[in-house]
């Protein structure tokens, strides 16, 4: 697979917004989550997409399951700094309608179960008033059943039947301001529902693996599958799915971004494994750095390595790094040997380091 100049890759899709970001179109792939709050919990939901925001979350999504969560979104949107926000509907084609009358930047529905096609043809009209965006949202999970009963199974062409005839109703009410998901638990499965489905329409496309799973098997399964597809030049915007904070799925998104070359957002940490020759405790340093350079936006490279064989290499091809030695360790800065630093002073100065330059 050559990774170079992915941009130029990319597929074209048709270019929508939601809110101010651009999705498609060559846009800069955009990074989403959703809040795992109760809705109706203003201050609690609130507090979680203001953390988002300051974690570089671009398009935040909220759960709407009944009125008093749709009576909440009003308040919440008036409330946060910046995102975008989403409201995901199901069953009742009125909390569609509520959430846009609230200020929705945009709606996920599934609209083989938002009420049939007079609901359809109301929440499509609503949102043209508004010049609102619909994800259509495919689940592998939540197939219709005579798609379920012609294919047998959830597979990559009942996911993509289902988008299609999903879409096929939209255009028959003439809206066109269409984004599309095909998510599946399945790493296999979700590449092929994409790819399949990217040789038919050029709508922008919303990445994901959904019920990923915990931290370490979500995060491995969506880098495969979500970074598969945007090597291929396949999606336009995506959420990493994780049975965690949602502020670790806006990590990991921009880790898959960076390692793909496409965007980059934070430092960038390089750090040893460890082994037997490893003499400092490289595990709270890195965690201690990691921690307290959170907040920073920019993106120099940082090493963080635990022994004298790969580790001055490493330091010096970095903008900031530390090469550890026993109970010390050798500041470079820039490819240039600065000094020794004692361990208990490791992460103080690299910390001050990296701020230093980022300033």
């Amino acid at each position: 697979m050559n990774l170079e100049n992915m941009e130029a890759k990319r597929k074209k899709t048709r270019r929508i917004y939601v809110g101010q970001i651009p999705i498609g179109d060559g846009a800069p792939v955009a990074v989403q989550s959703m809040t795992n709050t109760d809705t109706r919990d203003i201050s609690a939901t609130v507090d979680q997409i203001n953390r988002l925001c300051d974690a570089g979350c671009e398009i935040v999504r909220l759960a709407i399951p009944d009125n008093a969560a749709a009576d909440a979104f009003g308040e919440i949107k008036s409330k946060v700094r910046a995102p975008p926000l989403i409201a995901d509907i199901h069953f009742d084609h009125r909390l569609a309608l509520k959430a846009l009358g609230a200020g929705a930047d945009g709606l996920r529905i599934n609209p083989g179960n938002i009420g049939g096609e007079k609901a359809v043809e109301k929440v499509v009209q609503g949102a043209r008033e508004r010049g609102v965006p619909i994800r259509i949202g495919v689940n592998a999970g939540s197939l219709q059943r005579e798609i379920l009963k012609k294919y047998g199974s959830p597979s990559p062409e009942a996911m993509v039947e289902s988008a299609m005839e999903q879409v096929r109703l939209l255009e028959a009410l003439r809206f066109g301001k269409i984004k599309i998901s095909l998510k599946s638990s399945s790493v296999i499965n979700t590449i092929k529902a994409y790819e399949l489905l990217s040789n038919r329409v050029d709508y922008p496309l919303h990445l994901g693996v959904t019920e990923a799973g915990t931290l370490i098997s979500g995060t491995v399964k969506s880098t495969l599958g979500i970074g598969y597809l945007l090597a291929n030049g396949i999606g336009d915007t995506f959420r990493v799915s994780l049975t965690r904070d949602p502020v670790e799925e806006v990590r990991v998104a921009y880790e898959i971004l960076r390692a793909l070359g496409l965007r980059e957002r934070g430092p960038e940490i390089i750090s040893c494994p460890t082994c037997g020759r490893c003499e400092i405790d490289l595990f709270g340093l890195v965690e201690e750095v990691e921690r307290a350079l959170g907040d920073i936006k920019a993106s120099p490279k940082v090493a963080i390595m635990g022994c004298v064989v790969n580790g001055p290499g490493e330091a010096r091809e970095a903008d900031i790094g530390i090469a550890g030695a026993r109970g010390q360790g050798i500041l470079f800065r820039k490819g240039e040997l600065v000094r020794k630093i004692p361990e208990d002073k490791l992460a103080d100065v690299l910390i001050k380091e990296v701020k230093k330059l980022v300033q």
